[in-house]
């Protein structure tokens, strides 16, 4: 630990260095660094302090840290955090005496973990499985759960009918909430309407709207009625939107008459029907549509049956539920089905890796168009959790106050978003600290951004989080039983392994990364390239 003076604190500008210095030595005094840090930042720090007087500790408590051990820890858990996590329960109910073993035990017995998530997490079939996997074609070709019929939406709505499914606030007025009986009730008249309007099973809807209660509404009753779900970026021009609509077949479209972001009122629906979609079913941003429809459109409330009750079609678990899409930004985008498996690894990600907890509300500012849309619905809900939506801009204080409302248990960012909050102080104010954990993805973190946000929660670790839609979820992530340095990963995923290769496929420390198949989530097939050539040939 380097010499801290009341000059060096006082100059972060915090009143009273000297009182401050006393407690801090007191906390520290006789601990190692990592025991040491745990105090001081849990009974000496605050949010409201200023984030140099944080940066200054922290530095001051690992100086002496081996450079061999990696960055150090800004969140260790304690005995009883770990001993609460689902991990912790897994390994006490497999008998398997830590994190590690048990991450090896999902890699060298992947059908009986997979089959161990499925029991735990009570996924219902209408015909159970023959065996949780047969890999008679090989890890390129897995058939998950063969001989089941099931349709994952069943299991979306597991949780006491009365439990709160999604929780939102609107641009104005106060937070709503709806049920899960609620919820399963709109779907279900969404599901009668698609047949009512002549939908047919395995036919395509694009959904092009931002993440509202409708969007969640429209995508679980399209997975209900055995639709395709095509999902599309609100942020995309007519042109993409085209594309993508052509690709995956789809001429009925779900969206919004506007969006709006700050002061901007942007088209959405007039942006559908430059990309040709034939109809529409729209949601009106403010009560009343906004824009003039066509004979072929419905309004969100005309289109909805009156009818609540609905029976989820059953499929085969292969069947397709959802096609998304790469970033294509270098040419046509790759178009990836997902299954009706392929929830059960975002379920899997958000039950272990993120540890979501029955009745925790979990928010991640995103929206359908990208695989962290059906994610956060399909990591909820199947875990008995509750959806956060906020219809403010991520990047406002409006949103960071919807967090501390809303009792948000687990907030998902990207950095530059969190660059966005330290800069404008849009958290200033505002209590943070029931968050039990964060989690990152969609870009490279900066260790500085992410000891400042782990210190608004009172610090609460933050798990990156790396993957793709072709996986269903991350490859790549954190375990809430390890100690967690800002910006950095500490284990692949439960059920994956990785390995690093040379350009002559010899292991080595410095190379490219491969993911070991298989493992329910990674993708089986693309619409419009040959699946084999893009992810395993050579």
């Amino acid at each position: 630990m380097t010499h801290v003076t009341p000059e060096s604190i006082a100059a972060t500008g915090v009143a009273a260095p000297q009182e401050l210095l006393h407690r801090f030595h007191t906390l520290a005094r006789g601990l190692d660094a990592t025991d040491a840090w745990r105090r001081v930042s849990r009974e000496l720090l605050r949010p409201e302090h200023p984030h140099a007087l944080h940066r200054l500790l922290f530095e001051a408590v690992f100086a002496s840290w081996p450079a061999a051990n990696g960055p150090p820890p800004a969140w260790t858990p304690t005995p009883a955090e770990v001993a609460s996590t689902h991990i912790a329960g897994a390994c006490r109910r497999l008998r398997l005496p830590d994190y590690a073993a048990f991450h090896r035990w999902s890699v060298e017995n992947r059908a009986e973990f997979w089959g161990d998530f499925i029991e735990t997490r009570g996924i219902a079939f209408r015909k159970a499985p023959e065996r949780t996997v047969d890999l008679a074609r090989g890890p390129e070709y897995p058939r998950w759960l063969p001989g089941a019929r099931m349709n994952v939406a069943q299991s979306c709505f597991l949780a006491p009918p009365d439990t709160t499914a999604i929780v939102f606030q609107k641009d104005a007025g106060a937070i709503e909430s709806i049920s899960y009986a609620e919820l399963d009730a709109l779907t279900n008249r969404f599901a009668n309407a698609l047949a009512e309007f002549g939908a047919k099973r395995g036919d395509a809807v694009a959904i092009a709207m931002p993440m509202t209660v409708e969007a969640v509404v429209a995508y679980v009753g399209l997975v209900k009625a055995g639709c395709v779900v095509v999902s599309i970026a609100d942020s995309f021009a007519p042109e993409e939107i085209r594309t993508r609509m052509e690709i995956a077949r789809a001429s009925l479209a779900v969206t919004q008459d506007v969006v709006v972001r700050g002061d901007r009122t942007l088209p959405m629906f007039d942006k559908l029907v430059a990309a040709g979609a034939r109809a529409c079913v729209v949601v009106a941003r403010d009560g009343a549509p906004s824009v003039t429809l066509r004979a072929a459109d419905r309004r969100w409330g005309d289109f909805l049956s009156a009818r609540d009750r609905f029976d989820p079609v059953a499929a085969a678990p292969e069947d397709t539920t959802n096609v998304l899409f790469s970033s294509g930004t270098t040419g046509e985008p790759k178009a990836i089905p997902w299954s009706h498996t392929t929830p059960l690894k975002c379920a899997m990600d958000g039950y272990y890796h993120h540890d979501i907890r029955e009745g925790d509300v979990v928010a991640w500012p995103t929206n359908l168009g990208w695989m962290m849309g059906p994610w956060l619905i399909y990591a909820s809900l199947i875990n008995r959790a509750t959806i956060g939506l906020c219809y403010h801009a991520p990047n406002t204080s409006a949103f960071c106050r919807f967090v501390a409302d809303a009792r948000v248990a687990m907030l998902g960012v990207v950095p530059s978003l969190v660059k966005a909050w330290r800069a404008h102080g849009m958290t200033d104010g505002i209590d943070w600290t029931p968050l039990r954990a964060f989690s990152s993805t969609g870009e490279a973190s900066s260790a500085d951004d992410y000891l400042w946000l782990m210190a608004r929660a009172g610090y609460k670790p933050v798990v990156e989080y790396c993957g793709g839609t072709e996986i269903g979820g991350g490859f790549i992530t954190q375990s809430l039983t390890q100690p967690a340095a800002p910006a950095l990963f500490s284990t692949p995923s439960l059920g994956l392994d990785l390995a690093i290769l040379d350009e002559e496929g010899r292991s080595t420390s410095h190379g490219e990364l491969f993911v070991v198949p298989p493992s329910i989530g990674l993708s089986l097939s693309l619409l419009n390239r040959d699946h084999h050539e893009v992810y395993y040939a050579g």
